[in-house]
């Protein structure tokens, strides 16, 4: 059970994740979550109002298992394999947050200075998540794809996109920890 409730080393998880690429590029399908976003709103009847979402969902229902299967796995993970030990981060990076006003760096999943309800039902924080989603959203979509479908699934098949798009991925990434992040909670 001490081996479950630890973080995986890359030789275990690295393997499963190409075997589960392998059985999708057998099955002629692509991993990536947000396709499943179009799929709920097609669901939903979105393609009488917008013609992106005219298509066949129902050949993607497959997908929505990955869906599923990501809420459920968070969840026992967390409610039942989880030994509640602090997050391994480094000193620095605590040291980092703290200036930045977490007070409790890698103790917790979900730092409550963004995650808690008082942080969330205020002006920045309403005004993080809407601003936030919103770029998601744009960005998913102007780059055909998320991080997991881009760095997953588009890098094993060898498409020269999804290099670009993890490429920008990444950049975005260290300019939001070293030039954005520290404006928006700077103490």
């Amino acid at each position: 059970m001490q081996y479950i409730v630890q973080p995986w080393p890359w030789y275990v998880s690295g393997p499963l994740i190409t075997s589960i690429m392998l059985l999708l590029f057998y099955f002629g399908k692509s991993f990536g979550m947000s396709s499943n976003l179009r799929t709920l709103c097609s669901m939903g009847g979105a393609g009488k109002y917008s013609d992106f979402f005219k298509y066949d969902w129902k050949s993607q229902r497959w997908n929505l298992v990955v869906v599923i299967g990501a809420i459920t796995g968070g969840f026992i993970a967390v409610h039942f394999l989880s030994d509640g030990s602090a997050i391994a981060l480094s000193p620095n990076t605590i040291e980092d947050l703290n200036a930045l006003g977490f007070s409790n760096a890698g103790e917790t999943l979900l730092p409550p200075e963004i995650f808690n309800w008082d942080s969330v039902l205020t002006f920045k924080g309403l005004a993080i998540l809407i601003i936030a989603g919103f770029l998601v959203g744009f960005g998913t979509r102007y780059a055909g794809g998320c991080t997991s479908g881009h760095a997953i699934s588009g890098l094993s098949n060898l498409q020269k996109p999804s290099l670009v798009a993890v490429i920008g991925f990444f950049l975005g990434g260290l300019i939001m920890t070293h030039f954005m992040l520290p404006l928006i909670f700077s103490v």
